[in-house]
């Protein structure tokens, strides 16, 4: 009995003579991980509360979602292209208009890279 409670307390102490290091590893982890995205990225994508900016959603939705995205471009309707014109800011009435030109658009938009073609779903919404 006397030998279980020993090989039980000879862990604990180990850890509390380590002190805080554990505590001090993970803070200096996560100090360093955001560093490294705030400066690498060149902007911040997140705000203080872990939250993604609104300027970046529809970038990190688009890529994301890239797949589905384009299959509903293709078609001309779906919840994807729905919601890339709920995050362009455009009202419900304007929508079926948005698919109809997205659709239209539909190969010049595969044809650019990532930014060119937000630019150009900008464009076809207003």
């Amino acid at each position: 009995m006397k030998r279980i409670a020993v090989w039980a307390i000879i862990p604990m102490l180990m850890l509390g003579a380590t002190g805080c290091t554990l505590k001090a590893t993970i803070k200096q982890t996560t100090d360093t991980t955001s560093n490294v995205t705030g400066t690498t990225s060149g902007r911040t994508w997140f705000n203080e509360d872990g939250l993604l900016n609104p300027e970046h959603k529809l970038i990190a939705f688009a890529t994301f979602n890239q797949a589905n995205v384009e299959q509903d471009l293709a078609r001309g309707q779906g919840e994807y292209v729905t919601s890339l014109g709920t995050l362009m800011g455009l009202p419900k009435d304007r929508q079926a208009a948005f698919h109809t030109k997205a659709q239209g658009a539909f190969q010049t938009l595969m044809t650019s890279d990532q930014q060119a073609r937000l630019q150009q779903l900008r464009m076809l919404a207003h």
